[in-house]
């Protein structure tokens, strides 16, 4: 029977021309080398090595025999390599960080399949605010968290994206606009208004803010998504949301794109301040997979 020390003893031998220093090379002795390479001439049916003068040399059916071995102990070699350059994101606990919307979307086919690559890696998900993602990522408290719109040069990776639509009650006059119309963002912050924050500092306020407008009336001003719509029903106002929020059922409503297009986008961020670890890291890359970014973009 052949084994890996067979064939290191092969190689060796064709190394060394000597049997004697081959053995020395792998570990064994001068007899047991002789024994294990009869072994595997008997086994294969050929002779590999021809001896004279005290020389042990390759025969012509030997030569090609020989360059398979080194071949597949220099493969065993890199899988071993391979290994080892992983044995660090084989096992740990992973702290991310994530508001609730994209907790329930974006995440869970992301983190089903890096439970699937790592199963030694437990992620553990925080629900929070956007605002107190970024203090806790800040603090240092996370390892990775979900940030709105990230700035450039920080260690992100995308997730996703979603655009800003403006949500109306039925009978509003701006309801008879087409899609492809839609809603231009000045004439919408006009309106009487329902605020809806979603627990985020981005919301229309603050992108009213950042285009140089004002929301003229706040009627109302609520956390939940749902609140919104129930109240934009009741004629209290018009409202803007992520498309993300957008109810199944729609009675009532009048649901426009605004114009000019504004795009709320989703990325993973890893803590400042501090070395990413390799666990982090293979979860910020997967991210980049073409496979996983087609899922993560529908």
């Amino acid at each position: 029977m052949m084994n890996l020390m067979h064939w290191r003893m092969v190689v060796a031998v064709a190394d060394t021309g000597n049997i004697t220093r081959a053995a020395e090379r792998v570990g064994m002795t001068q007899s047991g080398a002789s024994q294990a390479l009869a072994q595997i001439e008997d086994t294969l049916g050929v002779q590999l090595f021809s001896r004279e003068n005290r020389q042990t040399l390759p025969t012509a059916i030997g030569l090609p025999v020989i360059e398979q071995a080194r071949l597949m102990l220099g493969a065993l070699e890199n899988i071993r390599d391979t290994v080892d350059a992983t044995k660090d994101i084989q096992r740990g606990t992973i702290r991310l960080a994530s508001f609730p919307m994209v907790l329930a979307t974006f995440l869970p086919p992301l983190l089903r399949q890096f439970n699937r690559l790592y199963p030694g890696i437990q992620v553990s998900a925080l629900e929070v605010s956007d605002d107190e993602v970024e203090a806790l990522l800040g603090a240092g408290l996370v390892d990775v968290g979900v940030v709105l719109n990230p700035t450039p040069g920080r260690n992100a990776s995308p997730l996703g994206r979603d655009a800003w639509m403006a949500v109306l009650p039925g009978g509003h006059p701006l309801a008879r606009r087409s899609n492809e119309e839609g809603v231009n963002f000045a004439e919408l912050v006009e309106q009487p208004f329902v605020l809806a924050t979603g627990g985020c500092s981005t919301n229309a306020r603050s992108l009213a803010a950042d285009a140089g407008l004002n929301l003229m009336e706040v009627r109302v001003e609520v956390r939940e998504w749902s609140s919104a719509f129930t109240l934009v029903r009741e004629n209290i106002g018009v409202s803007l949301v992520p498309e993300m929020t957008l109810p199944a059922n729609r009675q009532g409503l009048r649901v426009l794109p605004v114009t000019p297009r504004i795009d709320r986008e989703f990325a993973l961020v890893a803590a400042p301040g501090k070395k990413t670890s390799a666990a982090v890291q293979a979860l910020l890359n997967l991210c980049a997979e073409p496979i996983l970014s087609s899922i993560l973009a529908d």
